[in-house]
């Protein structure tokens, strides 16, 4: 009996994984029509696609199965090892680019917030030397 509940699902299997098959944007639409229709379903829409992380992961079943079916393919062995030497060389050099394209760009971030705290930094002392400047030279008193 689970073969052929499996292999006819109901219509709420089937509509859910037509929205997936559709990405986040059907989803979004299909919320929002329910709360025009009728505001409960909206709701329940709403309610589910947060329980599910539907609402926050950025994406559905479809960009999954498309994410899984690049990692596949690039693993898949053509047969042919001059072939696969080859690719594999070319992904390590791919990766060895990456890393070093990651390092350049966290170099580029601390560069950039360092300049932004000197900055900062800057503006404060000049704001402090205006403050001190304008209220005529600071004295230091000795308690009697």
């Amino acid at each position: 009996m689970t073969t052929a509940h499996a292999a006819n699902p109901s219509w709420l299997a089937r509509a859910e994984n037509w929205l997936d098959d559709r990405g986040k944007g059907a989803w979004i639409a299909t919320m929002i029509l329910g709360f025009i229709f009728f505001w409960p379903i909206g709701l329940a829409l709403l309610a589910y696609m947060i329980w599910s992380k539907r609402m926050f992961n950025g994406s559905c079943r479809s960009a999954r199965k498309a994410h899984h079916r690049h990692i596949r393919t690039a693993m898949k062995s053509s047969g042919n090892s001059a072939f696969d030497a080859y690719k594999s060389e070319t992904l390590r050099r791919l990766e060895e680019e990456q890393d070093a394209f990651e390092a350049f760009l966290q170099r580029l971030r601390e560069a950039k917030d360092k300049s932004e705290f000197d900055a900062f930094m800057d503006d404060r002392a000049r704001a402090a030397k205006s403050t001190n400047g304008d209220s005529g030279p600071v004295e230091a008193t000795e308690p009697a």
